[in-house]
């Protein structure tokens, strides 16, 4: 595929400076206090590529090197099914995951490849590190088809627990290696297994939040919906764990803004969490900056109860410059709650309207709409978009011959550092 790389700089939201991208920057040099960089585009205005390219029809907004093979852009359509029965005159489902039938084929079922498929595309090889991922789940799948197809070397830290979101349809390179923080660990626990990871040399962190080519390919949900609708939005629905996704979100509505041609005005963020988690709900309802204080050991057996284990991050870029509470503020946004059974009832609504299954996290971001419509937060004629974050998963695992990935090493909750360097060293001796 032909590609000229993508020209762009960094911006420091904490203080205003505009920087060159090195080769892998995380973080404003200089900065005094934590906040998120973004970047900024040389082109002004959104040229669609071709449907052919996958997400990199969007490449004059992303910030790459190269062109990966094998990836699909989200898909936007109006819906009828669910509009009607919501009562709804202008509601738009964005859909990342498998749907033949709509055109999309994306073989991890996870809007996540729009987060593989960028920052792959934005790490050079020639750093010669290996990339190290934390993740729930989903990340991990998506993050491991497109290192293993594009023979990237990969580290993936996930819990124990969540080892069975590790299916695949084609076995994974041995170049992908999984480590896992052992039973009754959650997310946050592979986060530090994974940062231990990246204090040894020859290790690369992914950055999460941070990494701008992860936001910006989340953001592509909305450029989708945006081109398609031929107008922002009016109100955006997502269930979110980090944020990172509704961050993204925003960082594509202000975008779309400077374009000119899809309005000038910022879309609400509507988010939701998975009852009883809800540790971005109880600091946004107070309007506090920082989350409020919880117990560990409490949190992790929320995370237990929850369905959508995906939206079970302990500490999401919340607080710092450019943010999810800064998100939030600047969109109006709200925080909504549903709990496992009323996103129970979501899934099977959609699937009976719209005709796939959805994940967990998509079914608590329907749950949510169904509710804030039903509690006359939603005008009928609102131009509405539902980020169906993941679905068609029980499809293609009826359709295709599974194969898990297993860990080739298992640590304690809270590992000890000499112990996770001797391990892995040893891994990547043999």
């Amino acid at each position: 595929m032909d590609f000229h790389k993508t020209e762009y700089t960094l911006k420091s939201l904490f203080s205003g400076n505009t920087f060159e991208d090195e080769g892998w920057m995380l973080d404003a040099p200089g900065n005094e206090q934590p906040g998120l960089i973004r970047a900024i585009y040389e082109k002004k205005q959104l040229t669609l590529g071709d449907d052919s390219l996958g997400i990199y029809k969007f490449a004059n907004w992303l910030p790459i090197d190269m062109l990966l093979e094998g990836s699909s852009a989200p898909m936007t359509y109006k819906s009828s099914g669910l509009a009607k029965e919501l009562g709804l005159e202008n509601l738009y489902i964005t859909f990342s995951g498998y749907w033949p039938e709509k055109g999309i084929k994306m073989p991890t079922c996870s809007f996540k490849e729009t987060e593989s498929y960028t920052v792959c595309a934005r790490l050079n090889p020639s750093l010669d590190k290996v990339l190290v991922v934390a993740s729930a789940g989903n990340t991990a799948r998506a993050f491991a088809r497109v290192c293993s197809d594009n023979n990237i070397p990969l580290l993936l830290s996930v819990p124990e627990d969540n080892l069975s979101a590790l299916w695949f349809d084609r076995p994974i390179n041995d170049h992908v290696k999984l480590i896992a923080s052992r039973t009754g660990g959650d997310y946050f626990d592979s986060i530090h297994l994974s940062n231990l990871a990246c204090q040894l040399g020859g290790f690369i962190p992914e950055g999460g939040a941070k990494n701008v080519a992860r936001r910006d390919g989340m953001g592509t949900t909305v450029l989708s919906a945006a081109t398609f609708i031929g107008e922002i939005p009016d109100y955006y629905f997502q269930a979110v764990g980090s944020g990172t996704g509704a961050i993204a979100a925003w960082e594509a509505n202000l975008r779309l803004i400077e374009d000119g041609r899809f309005g000038n005005h910022k879309m609400k963020l509507m988010v939701s969490q998975n009852l009883p988690f809800k540790p971005i709900y109880d600091a946004w309802q107070k309007k506090s900056r920082d989350l409020l204080p919880f117990l560990d050991h409490e949190a992790r057996q929320q995370v237990e109860e929850i369905d959508a284990k995906v939206l079970s991050n302990r500490r999401p870029p919340y607080s710092l410059t450019g943010g999810l509470f800064d998100a939030l503020s600047d969109t109006n946004g709200e925080v909504l709650l549903a709990n496992n059974e009323q996103a129970r009832m979501a899934a099977k609504l959609f699937e009976e309207s719209e005709g796939i299954d959805i994940h967990p996290a998509a079914a608590i971001a329907t749950a949510s709409l169904m509710d804030s419509v039903k509690k006359g937060k939603i005008e009928k004629d609102a131009i509405v978009m539902l980020n169906i974050t993941g679905g068609g998963e029980e499809r293609f695992k009826r359709e295709n011959e599974l194969v898990y990935l297993k860990p080739s090493l298992i640590f304690d909750i809270d590992p000890d550092f000499n112990e996770v360097k001797e391990k892995l060293e040893s891994l990547y001796s043999n």
